[in-house]
């Protein structure tokens, strides 16, 4: 996949979100013309160590609010504002210097990885994923 500049701007802020996240690493992923596929890896508080996932390796209970705490959690460390972050990143730029004004669709597509086996399928078909390109509905320049 050739990216233009449009798509080196969207690789620029991808690669920039451990920088603005410091508790995310990045793995796989690859920017499409009307998509991206990427692995975030959750590190837990920061330190870049993997987190255990899954039915033995089951994450504390947070502590019972007490009368003088909040009783909501910043949405800070989700995947959630993980993306939203990503995505206000590259619309800024094409509003800067496009006349694109509607960049992204409302949602996301997330997945929670939970072994190896399943990681290595994800990546390879993040991998795969330019050369189905010419085949895909969305594209079009694809030939019928």
């Amino acid at each position: 996949m050739l990216l233009n500049a449009a798509g080196l701007e969207a690789e620029k802020c991808w690669l920039a979100i451990p920088e603005h996240f410091p508790f995310v690493e990045l793995d796989a992923f690859v920017i499409m013309p009307n998509h991206i596929h990427g692995i975030i890896v959750i590190t837990p508080d920061g330190d870049n160590v993997r987190a255990n996932v899954g039915a033995k390796n089951f994450s504390p209970l947070p502590p019972p609010p007490s009368r003088h705490s909040q009783s909501f959690r910043s949405p800070s460390k989700t995947v959630g504002s993980i993306v939203r972050g990503f995505k206000i990143g590259v619309t800024k730029w094409f509003r800067a210097k496009t006349d694109v004004y509607a960049v992204w669709q409302r949602n996301y597509y997330d997945h929670i990885v939970r072994d190896e086996p399943s990681l290595h399928r994800i990546r390879q078909y993040i991998v795969d994923n330019p050369m189905k390109w010419a085949i895909d509905h969305e594209n079009p320049g694809r030939g019928e």
